[in-house]
């Protein structure tokens, strides 16, 4: 398998389960087909959106390339069809999010160095593009993103896109580096979620709180 064939086929895959886990949270909200089929289109794709302007590779792959709006609709009418059937798996939000995190936070990584863009500087972007996606589906749902809230989800991501930063600057092959990154990512958000792994919270003090229901921040998981 080439390098390019792997980077597309991990880029379709993640595009696949982050329009998973926004069609997910779409159906629980009680959206109509047409809500969930936008938020699938939106946590698959902001991520890669954003990546591909910000390293200049424009129109973004997302626009330019047919596959991962049929990739994304796909995945938003499996969830309206199947949906009882998905919610079976356990936290299937998390479960998704987690796996797209991991493939976009190395692909990222990875189309950022081909762009010339130096290490910590790819690692930062890769880890962007995994956690953009499930910022602005979070945001159209009137929720605190997961990202400023869950546990270990950026660093999740950062630690995936550093493997294969690490494996460039050590030469490393690029297609275990990827997949080992992608593992890692993986592994740490999974393991954080099971055992609470998450990043230091400042006290509340005596800040004034607003106690009405609709004021609190929800849960997708809930």
């Amino acid at each position: 398998m080439t390098l390019k064939l792997l980077v597309l086929l991990l880029d379709l895959a993640g595009t696949f389960v982050f329009a998973l886990s926004g069609a997910t949270a779409a159906v629980r909200r009680r959206l109509d087909l047409f809500g969930v089929l936008v938020l699938a289109f939106v946590a698959a794709n902001s991520g890669g959106i954003l990546r591909d302007v910000l390293i200049g590779a424009v129109p973004p792959a997302s626009i330019r390339d047919w596959r991962y709006l049929g990739v994304s609709v796909l995945a938003g009418l499996v969830t309206f069809r199947w949906a009882p059937s998905i919610e079976r798996l356990k936290n299937p939000v998390r479960l998704f999010d987690a796996a797209g995190l991991a493939m976009f936070a190395v692909v990222g990584a990875n189309k950022a160095l081909e762009h010339g863009l130096e290490p910590p500087m790819a690692a930062l972007l890769g880890m962007l593009s995994g956690i953009g996606g499930g910022i602005v589906r979070d945001v159209l749902l009137r929720e605190v993103p997961l990202v400023l809230r869950a546990e270990l989800y950026a660093v999740a991501a950062l630690a995936g896109a550093l493997v294969v930063v690490t494996g460039e600057w050590l030469a490393w092959p690029t297609t275990a580096t990827m997949c080992g990154g992608a593992l890692l990512c993986f592994g740490l958000r999974m393991a954080a979620i099971r055992r609470g792994w998450r990043l230091p919270v400042a006290p509340a003090g005596d800040a004034p709180r607003d106690d009405r229901p609709d004021a609190r921040p929800r849960d997708p998981e809930a």
